[in-house]
């Protein structure tokens, strides 16, 4: 008896393409939304820097009122006959109270200036994915110390932020300092970013504005309801 063959049919079917995903449109809905929350975020930077002028006003006024105390006093004790030692003594409480007050404003300062850095400074070609307050930099082997208020970074750049009350001429100096330390540890750790510098303060005079732009350093200040930043120009430095 003759053996059947089995026949096999081959399937006609072809493979299904897989449907390529759409990107997902962005509705007047998604845009409204977004303008809302922009608005939204800048009415509370405003209202923080309102607040922080008002405190610019309060930390002048107690200043000057504790120079007339001081002032007061030493033409008291003159009058008294009072110790060396405790005239001395009440002069360091007066200064350590004052200081006490100028740390408060310069922690508000930071907490109205430094949130929105990242953002202001992609005007001057920067790309800042990440920000930290309040960075050390601790290494006893080479002696390296330094403590940086803001320090806004991505894969190739990076920028320390000095944040004071009121900005002097001092404080440009102690910030080249810094930026010199902050350089000699990245390079020690094979950091090899480009490091800029910046100075934000709520109260900036001409002076020190003047020379922190000398030095290369941008400067960071209040201007009406919003934040100014002023770049050096052709002095930028690159530490």
């Amino acid at each position: 008896m003759p053996t059947a063959k089995v026949v096999t049919k081959k399937s006609t079917k072809t493979a299904k393409k897989p449907i390529p995903k759409t990107a997902k449109k962005i509705t007047l809905d998604d845009v409204w939304a977004s303008i809302h929350e922009i608005s939204k975020a800048h009415k509370e930077t405003e209202a923080a820097l309102k607040e922080n002028q008002k405190m610019v006003g309060e930390v002048q006024k107690a200043h000057k009122e504790t120079e007339a105390a001081l002032k007061e006093t030493q033409r008291i004790v003159g009058g008294l006959g009072i110790s060396h030692n405790e005239t001395e003594k009440a002069m360091k409480e007066t200064q350590r109270i004052v200081g006490d007050l100028g740390n408060k404003f310069g922690d508000e300062a930071e907490y109205t200036m430094i949130p929105g850095l990242p953002e202001k400074f992609k005007h001057f070609g920067f790309d800042f994915g990440a920000i930290s307050r309040n960075r050390k930099i601790n290494n006893d082997k080479y002696d390296i110390h330094a403590e940086i208020d803001a320090f806004l970074e991505n894969g190739t750049q990076a920028m320390a932020v000095e944040v004071k009350a009121k900005l002097q001429t001092g404080d440009v100096d102690d910030h080249i300092k810094r930026m010199e330390k902050i350089r000699k540890h990245a390079d020690i750790v094979g950091d090899k970013r480009e490091l800029f510098g910046a100075l934000a303060a709520t109260v900036v005079q001409d002076k020190p504005r003047d020379y922190a732009l000398e030095k290369g350093f941008y400067v960071i200040e209040p201007s009406g309801e919003d934040v100014k930043i002023t770049k050096p120009g052709s002095d930028l430095k690159v530490w």
